[in-house]
């Protein structure tokens, strides 16, 4: 039976749906270990929290490396599933395999230096000492992460995301479990304060990575693709289309993750006060920002699906829903911060000016909650087209050159401090949305008029 538009844009939303919905649940899990963390060291005081804040976001501009470039394999693999090429699938997989190895080497390394990167950018002294334990405990956690990854994006790539939920679920309750023990020194541990969240989350990040691995090893779905079967030699093509379309993710990724944590760093810069307050107001938008991340994630492997079966106007039309669902969401969110920030703000910490601040921001977060799901939802649709490395220079030049720019300049240079700051964050976000979706329409269009012309 022939679907009407309609009755496809419904089949289409329902496949984004549940996509998404697993995936919603494991980022929810892994911002709920970030949640855990700051809620259990804003107990222990403006110096914990501050260090934590400084921690996490140094981990995060490594980590954003690693996933970005392995973020490659979903829409690759998603593309081959969709063609029904088992061959290609298992390539994919195998060869991210050394991408992983590669990351891993790089990344490890580069967090171990964090007692000599971090002091000269000038973190704040009082800061220093738990921001350098946090980013040394937590390095141990990432070949784990990266190895996780991309067994992740090899089973998103298959539409197989409820494992991913399963094993997010686990990562979250072992590091609830581990940071009450490594934090508050239980059951004989010593009480390392913040530094024990980043022991906690290497802990839990192995954990997630062994029992993905054994379900992707076990499960009759991975069968036919025979993943384990031998360790490829590198593949030097292969290799070179996954690097060529996960760079330039790594590279947007960076570029907007980058800008916020170069806020944190210039919120280091300005007392633990300030630095505890911008971590609350920037984990809870982080909270937020995980339902469109899921449908962002979910379009870019319906898209891939649709254009390996080679639908190229049916795959145009899931991108464009997946970036409306991004923004209703959103503005969702941004009328609950809008009526409760204060709220929000108390259930992180007692410290009186650390909430004060934190609802504070949290307004100026509310500002860009629509172009924040705006522009990831038209990120995902384009990495569903494979096309990275145009919207990577709209996000470097969005971000960079204006956000970043703004922020620095009326928040630190002038000395008009966080709020301005975090304006810096929504200027950039806005333009970012603008022209990715502007990049979305163009691709589109380009593509699909290259498919009407292809001769039958």
């Amino acid at each position: 039976m022939t679907l009407t538009r309609r009755d496809r844009l419904v089949v289409d939303a329902r496949a984004i749906v549940a996509l998404g919905g697993p995936l919603l649940g494991n980022n929810l899990s892994i911002t709920g270990m970030a949640f855990a963390d700051t809620v259990m060291a804003g107990q222990l005081g403006a110096v914990d929290l501050g260090g934590l804040a400084i921690g996490a976001a140094s981990f995060n501009l490594f980590m954003f490396l690693g996933f970005g470039l392995l973020m490659a394999t979903s829409p690759s693999v998603a593309h081959a599933f969709g063609a029904n090429d088992a061959r290609k699938v298992t390539a994919y997989a195998r060869q991210s395999w050394w991408l992983v190895l590669g990351l891993a080497v790089l990344l490890f390394t580069g967090m171990r230096q964090a007692d000599w990167f971090l002091p000269a950018i000038g973190i704040s002294e009082d800061v220093l000492p738990v921001a350098v334990g946090y980013v040394h405990a937590i390095s141990w956690g990432m070949p784990a992460l990266l190895a996780y990854f991309s067994l992740r994006y090899t089973s998103e790539g298959l539409g197989r995301t409820k494992p991913i939920m399963f094993t997010g679920f686990l990562g979250l309750t072992v590091n609830v479990i581990g940071n009450w023990i490594f934090m508050y020194g239980k059951l004989g541990a010593p009480a390392l304060g913040a530094v024990g969240c980043g022991v906690a989350t290497a802990i839990s990040l192995w954990l997630m990575f062994f029992a993905l691995l054994l379900h992707v090893r076990t499960h009759r779905a991975y069968r036919p693709f025979d993943f384990f079967a031998r360790i490829d030699p590198p593949n030097w093509p292969v290799l070179a289309e996954l690097t060529r379309i996960g760079a330039p993710i790594a590279g947007s990724i960076l570029a907007e993750g980058g800008l916020f944590v170069a806020a944190a760093l210039m919120m280091g810069g300005m007392g633990a006060v300030t630095a505890a307050g911008h971590q609350i107001a920037l984990n809870y938008a982080a909270f937020m920002f995980m339902v469109p991340l899921a449908i962002s994630s979910a379009t870019t492997i319906h898209v891939g699906h649709t254009l390996g079966r080679g639908d190229v106007a049916g795959a145009r039309d899931v991108g464009w829903i997946g970036i409306g669902m991004c923004a209703i969401v959103m503005t969702i969110s941004a009328i609950v911060i809008l009526l409760c920030n204060d709220q929000i703000a108390a259930l992180y910490t007692r410290d009186v000016p650390v909430r004060e601040l934190a609802a504070t921001l949290l307004l100026m977060a509310a500002l860009f909650q629509f172009s924040d799901g705006v522009q990831v939802g038209a990120a995902g649709a384009l990495r569903g087209f494979k096309d990275t490395t145009i919207p990577m220079a709209l996000c470097v030049f969005s971000y960079w050159v204006v956000g970043f720019t703004f922020a620095y300049y009326f928040g630190v240079y002038r000395g008009e401090g966080p709020v301005l700051v975090w304006i810096g964050l929504n200027v950039g976000l806005t333009i970012s949305a603008v022209l990715l979706v502007a990049r979305y329409q163009l691709v589109t269009k380009t593509r699909l008029g290259a498919a009407v012309q292809r001769p039958i």
